[in-house]
């Protein structure tokens, strides 16, 4: 799968984001942000709150009484946001990484960023529970990725030496994050649920915290687009055509990994998205980064509110993480292209 499936020998097909390819992108989001913010587990009505979309725009009557548009505008609408957020940073970051590594299983988590803000989300849920975990979690996640980057500076420049490092630091903290567990029993369903990922929104807050690194890391990794295509090439080309791969590298890994830590820090450990949303991509247009980096940024972000918004619904009143949701759809989805591969 791996040969298959690599980006460096994925077909360059086209290597320029065309008009269409945005717009698609962008009718396929707007979409499911209408069709998530429409539906709901609570009981409004999809064309009430159409109704209500309406009033608010038109300056017409709302069909909706003061509380159901409390729940609509102050919750509903927050969490669909914030998966839209969520969901782009988790995609573009894969992409990013997959670029980085030149590895199509190189997803968001590579360097220790799960772990760390597992790690971090776990001591405090258990040990000082009024300290905010989005704040625990986004520290983890950025030491677990700075603790990676010494240990593989310091056994060698190369990707593949980053990458063993990264195995090991994620394995430590796993550990470390078992043994606190095991310390406090008691609190395990909490940091259960949180492993499993999970979008809550109290107001716009979490949005807030998102969006300032979410739109830092796309503009940075969308200039770098055209860079990660060059890497492709291989060290010496790209040095030859003026460009620094080890400065490349370190600019890409940074913004991934903030816009990761950011993600996590808010949603828990959603797993899948930043591996099907560019593989879907690529397949879908070919292997240019200066293509897959913007429109996973779209697409994962309609990806991540349709997988919301099952999560919310299919069960309702109660509500299935949305972890799983995301396991539901990645798993076939990596064999389907096994099966792909051996056709």
């Amino acid at each position: 799968m791996t040969e298959a499936l690599s980006p460096a020998r994925a077909p360059l097909r086209q290597t320029k984001l065309r008009p269409r390819h945005l717009l698609v992108a962008l009718v396929v989001l707007l979409a499911s942000i209408l069709l998530s913010v429409l539906l709901g587990a609570a009981e409004l009505g999809w064309q009430r709150v159409l109704g209500e979309i309406v009033a608010q725009l038109t300056g017409g009557m709302s069909p909706l009484s003061e509380r159901e548009a409390a729940i609509l505008w102050q919750l509903r609408v927050p969490r669909v946001v914030l998966g839209v957020l969520v969901g782009a940073a988790l995609a573009v970051s894969g992409a990013a990484f997959q670029g980085v590594f030149r590895n199509p299983l190189a997803d968001p988590y590579l360097l220790g960023a799960a772990s760390g803000a597992g790690l971090g989300a776990t001591l405090v849920i258990t040990t000082a529970p009024s300290v905010p975990v989005q704040f625990a979690a986004f520290a983890g996640a950025l030491g677990g990725v700075g603790l990676t980057w010494l240990v593989g500076r310091s056994a060698g420049r190369d990707t593949a030496t980053l990458v063993l490092a990264g195995v090991a630091v994620g394995a430590f903290l796993t550990a470390g994050q078992t043994f606190v567990q095991q310390l406090r029993v008691e609190t395990l369903e909490q940091v259960y649920m949180w492993i499993l990922g999970r979008l809550t929104t109290t107001g716009w807050r979490e949005v807030l915290i998102v969006l300032p690194y979410l739109a830092i890391s796309a503009v940075v990794l969308c200039t770098c687009a055209r860079l990660l295509d060059l890497l492709g090439t291989g060290d010496e080309e790209a040095a030859a055509l003026g460009v620094h791969p080890g400065w490349v590298r370190l600019l890409v890994l940074t913004a991934a990994s903030l816009a990761t830590a950011a993600a996590v820090s808010v949603a828990g450990l959603i797993g899948f998205v930043g591996l099907v949303v560019p593989h879907l991509v690529r397949l879908a247009v070919g292997g240019s980064f200066r293509i897959i980096v913007p429109l996973s940024l779209l697409f994962g972000g309609a990806f991540l509110v349709v997988a919301d918004m099952l999560a919310r619904t299919v069960l309702a009143p109660a509500e299935i993480p949305i972890g799983v949701i995301t396991a539901f759809t990645g798993a076939p989805f990596f064999a389907v292209l096994l099966h792909r591969r051996r056709a």
